[in-house]
Parts: C-alpha cells; sequence; structure tokens
C-alpha cells in the first residue's frame, strides 16, 4: 500500500535520505526556493515528477494539509532490533498511542542524536502521515524498531551490555543528577499512565523530572525533549 508524504519539509527530506518514492506532485502555480529545491532533488533521484491542479492534491491527501507537495512511496519499513545493536543511545516508548506525540518525539529524539526509536507492536500508534508530518522530516532518518515484548527486549539490551533508564513521576534520581553509563537506553511511558509497572522492573535506574507546580507530570513529548537533551548536554562533546 502506498504510503503518503504530506508538505514540504518532510517531502524535501525523505528525498534528502534517499527513500523510495514513487512520485511526486506538485500544486500548479507553487514557486519559491524550497519548491525548487524539491524539483532539483527528484530530478537528481529520477523520482517522477508531476504538477497537479490544487484540488487534485487535495483529494490525494484527503483534506489533509499539504503545502503543495505530496510524495507517494512504500509503506515506512521497520528495521530488525539487530541493526542498531550497535547504538549509543536508543529511546524505547512504552505504549505512546499519540500519533502527533510520537512524531514529536521521532524528531525531538534525532535531534539530540539518539540512533534509533523501539516501540511496541500494541499499544503504540502506526507510523501514518501524521506521525511523520508531527516528525517534520525526522522519520526518513531515524530507524523505527517495533518489538513483541518491550521487557523481554529490555532485557535482551541489558545482555548487550546498554544501561536501562525509565522516566517515571516516582523515580528515585533526578534526571540531571543521575550517571548516566553508555551504552545507554532511555525508556519512556504512555500518556497519563507512565511506564507499566513490568518495564519498570526491567529498567537499571528511575528518574524523574522535578515539578515546580500542581502538575505532577509532563506531556511524554515534552519530557523526551528534557531528558534526552540534558543526555545530550553532559555526554556527547559540543
Amino acid at each position: 500500500m502506498n504510503r503518503l508524504t504530506l508538505g514540504i519539509h518532510p517531502v524535501r527530506e525523505a528525498l534528502r535520505a534517499h527513500r523510495a518514492l514513487d512520485k511526486v506532485l506538485i500544486a500548479k502555480g507553487a514557486a519559491g526556493p524550497r519548491i525548487q529545491e524539491i524539483i532539483d532533488l527528484c530530478r537528481a533521484a529520477s523520482v517522477p515528477l508531476r504538477f497537479e491542479n490544487r484540488d487534485a492534491l487535495d483529494r490525494a491527501s484527503k483534506g489533509v494539509a499539504h503545502q503543495g507537495v505530496i510524495a507517494f512511496g512504500a509503506a515506512h519499513q521497520y528495521v530488525e532490533l539487530g541493526q542498531v545493536e550497535q547504538a549509543n543511545l536508543l529511546v524505547v516508548l512504552d505504549g505512546v498511542e499519540d500519533p502527533h506525540n510520537l512524531g514529536a518525539i521521532i524528531r525531538t529524539a534525532h535531534a539530540a542524536g539518539a540512533n534509533a526509536i523501539i516501540v511496541p507492536e500494541r499499544r503504540s500508534a502506526p507510523l501514518t502521515e501524521t506521525v511523520d508530518r508531527a516528525a517534520a522530516g525526522a522519520l526518513a532518518h531515524l530507524p523505527v524498531v517495533r518489538v513483541t515484548n518491550v521487557s523481554q527486549t529490555l532485557e535482551h539490551l541489558k545482555r548487550r551490555g546498554f544501561w536501562i533508564y525509565g522516566l517515571d513521576e516516582q523515580g528515585v534520581e533526578l534526571y540531571d543528577h543521575v550517571d548516566y553509563n553508555t551504552p545507554t537506553v532511555i525508556v519512556l511511558g504512555a500518556e497519563g499512565k507512565g511506564l507499566h509497572q513490568s518495564v519498570k522492573n526491567h529498567c537499571d535506574v528511575l528518574v524523574r523530572i522535578p515539578m515546580a507546580g500542581a502538575v505532577s507530570s509532563l506531556n511524554v513529548s515534552v519530557a523526551a525533549g528534557v531528558v534526552l537533551f540534558e543526555y545530550r548536554r553532559r555526554l556527547v562533546p559540543q
């Protein structure tokens, strides 16, 4: 089944990442340097390019905003766990089902230098166009692994030498005080539910973000940004 990539930035990043695309549609009359860059990238990669009336793009996107650019390609392929086991930083999501949050986490994780995202087969948003748009092109660059069981996957990664840090509002260690060992796995829980107890049990350390206000937790995509960029600040040479 073909997968749509909608919007100037996601399509440009898909082309830059050399993702397999069947064709790209650009609305007639669309212009500017960013549109020209997409045209040039299509020509360089021999991706078929067509200019269509804007209403044709509206029909193809089923009314979803597209900025006058749509790419058609094969559905995003998950990678195997074995392909990312040499990573320095993996992000595991324990039941993030909102596609906007998933896309935002993918974007943040890529920006922070993570090597891959790991999601469960169940209790996870699929890699839809909504996720791609929220990721703003990062999905073309960051591998996503889908696993059957998160707890078993964490144990497997431990045996491969990874240290597992779970973000939990009841965590004993503060996220900016804990000593992060590498290679690292950072585990984030579901919106409003946090980590499942079975997943907590497989973490080496539970860390928390101290909250000054009356609300006890952050949105999971915001929390991901806080922890991942603290990790990057402390462990990645600037």
